[in-house]
């Protein structure tokens, strides 16, 4: 390798759109020396996603694949764009198939990274598939990685945790995004939303079934019977959004919530809401509740989250779904307002449970090693 080109890692993604894998992904591109390392991306789709003119600006590539079966479009892809020191796939059991390509083009370092914890597909031949995937997974990837231990246990299973392969990479988030934002800016965001005069129960997250909004209508209108004039603001967009406005609309609390897509400002929405609520079906970490533990913001969760998501400031509170909408409701209005202030206090969780960004990236390029020294040495060291 000419030691004047940048280090070339490729990462498999479904799409580039705004969730929390590729939110992480970003938050650690954006903070490397771009000229000694460079990050490719294989995604599935066929449209833009989110980032991805920000990747092309960043100078990397975004790799459109039709085929996600075609072992051979991701062997073609890895030739013509590579070489590449990592191949890095994010896809789930879906793993596999970029990993033996990446076998059979000779990439040396082959990770697979578990992101979630729950499939609700249970058919005979997603089983099988499941099945076979994990075990091409295991012996063919050089390394495992999982945003939680949970998270890991569904990918690679139990056994696979005390694989030396298998590393606990905390998901990272640049939290100094989220400490100081202006109270003009919170003020003027909930000004033009009509918010300035309710309490706020927040939720930021894709429009798909894991993310269970119905549930969200049902806390809401519950809490409504004690102050009508609480809002619900909801934040992303998905399959699934026309389906639950129009579900608002039938139960009469449509005014009462506000759709607001996908937005950049996410550290002044997060610091606009008085209680965050996550009421997941299952989550492989939950990258926005560090967000908004990094905001101060009270949340609520479902058990679905991974105990390494909760910081250990007070914020979090876990509820059960079988609890029902009421208990909810009745938690929300207990914790909400209830901010944590002290800057200082969140910054020190942030970093003594691993999740500072300097440290996430500084584990990622450990990984990243080869037994070519100097290339190694390029790849720690390149940091902004």
């Amino acid at each position: 390798m000419n030691n004047d080109e940048p280090i070339k890692i490729l990462h498999v993604v479904g799409a580039m759109n705004r969730a929390g894998t590729e939110t992480m992904l970003m938050n650690i591109y954006r903070n490397i020396d771009r000229n000694k390392v460079q990050f490719d991306f294989i995604s599935y789709s066929q449209k833009g996603a989110h980032y991805d003119e920000e990747i092309k600006s960043l100078g990397g590539n975004v790799i459109r694949i039709p085929r996600t079966l075609s072992i051979k479009e991701h062997y073609q892809a890895i030739k013509i764009h590579g070489p590449y020191h990592a191949v890095h796939a994010h896809t789930l059991f879906h793993c596999g198939i970029a990993i033996i390509a990446a076998v059979l083009a000779g990439v040396k370092i082959r990770i697979s990274h578990a992101h979630t914890t729950l499939d609700h597909n249970k058919s005979l031949i997603r089983k099988i598939y499941f099945h076979f995937m994990r075990f091409i997974i295991n012996h063919l990837s050089t390394n495992l990685l999982a945003c939680s231990n949970g998270a890991g246990t569904y990918l690679f299973g139990k056994k696979a945790l005390l694989n030396e392969k298998y590393t606990y990479i905390p998901n990272v988030i640049d939290y100094s995004r989220f400490l100081n934002v202006p109270i003009s800016d919170v003020k003027c965001f909930k000004d033009e939303e009509s918010l300035d005069k309710s309490l706020v129960i927040g939720h930021i997250g894709r429009f798909i079934e894991a993310k269970n909004h119905m549930f969200l209508l049902e806390i809401l209108k519950q809490v409504i019977k004690n102050d009508p004039t609480i809002k619900l603001l909801l934040v992303g967009d998905g399959d699934l959004r026309n389906h639950i406005e129009e579900q608002a609309k039938k139960d009469g609390i449509y005014e009462q919530i506000n759709f607001v897509g996908v937005k950049d400002n996410i550290p002044t929405m997060l610091h606009s809401m008085d209680v965050f609520v996550f009421p997941s079906l299952y989550e492989g970490l939950g990258l926005v509740l560090l967000e908004a533990q990094a905001c101060g913001v009270p949340c609520i969760v479902s058990e679905a989250i991974q105990p390494e998501a909760d910081l250990k400031m007070g914020l979090v509170t876990k509820l059960p779904l079988a609890k029902g909408s009421e208990v909810w409701a009745d938690n929300i209005i207990e914790i909400a307002g209830k901010k944590e202030k002290d800057i200082n206090k969140i910054i020190q969780c942030f970093d003594d449970n691993g999740y500072s960004l300097t440290e996430g990236i500084s584990r990622l390029f450990a990984i990243y090693k080869t037994n070519d020294g100097e290339v190694y040495e390029r790849a720690a060291n390149s940091f902004i």
